[in-house]
């Protein structure tokens, strides 16, 4: 990693309200280092750090996903109820589920068109609506 892409992780966490620690940074810098979105799994965040040879173990990497969640700078999105992927992109927009390769991308948002939600039950408000368009190839 290069020392600029250190300074987007380390701002990006102070920003945030989060204290820039060795790991975190270190975490921040793979998911944001270089300017780019990207959707990430506990476990690919992990074998990433691995092979940057930042020492993180895999709870770790799973307690700081949480507290960037928390923060507002990670968007969780979880596919099957059970396997979950963080977007570094945390504006409202639908994504494509990749079946047949486990992966999560971005969907067009402008081609998106929800024209009207049931009613939420009394005594409670919708917080948000999370599109997943599920994809696989044709038979």
């Amino acid at each position: 990693m290069t020392p600029q892409s250190r300074n987007i992780a380390t701002n990006w966490l102070v920003d945030a309200g989060l204290r820039p620690t060795r790991q975190r940074v270190a975490l921040a810098e793979l998911l944001v280092g270089d300017g780019r979105h990207r959707h990430v799994t506990a476990e690919s965040l992990f074998e990433s750090a691995k092979t940057a040879g930042d020492a993180v173990s895999l709870a770790t990497v799973y307690n700081t996903l949480r507290a960037f969640c928390e923060a507002g700078v990670l968007q969780e999105i979880t596919v099957d109820g059970s396997k979950s992927y963080f977007d570094t992109n945390t504006h409202d927009h639908p994504h494509f589920f990749w079946e047949d390769e486990s992966r999560l991308s971005d969907a067009p948002s402008e081609e998106l068109v929800i024209q009207r939600l049931p009613a939420a039950p009394e005594g409670v408000e919708i917080a948000s609506v999370d599109v997943v368009i599920r994809l696989r190839k044709k038979q």
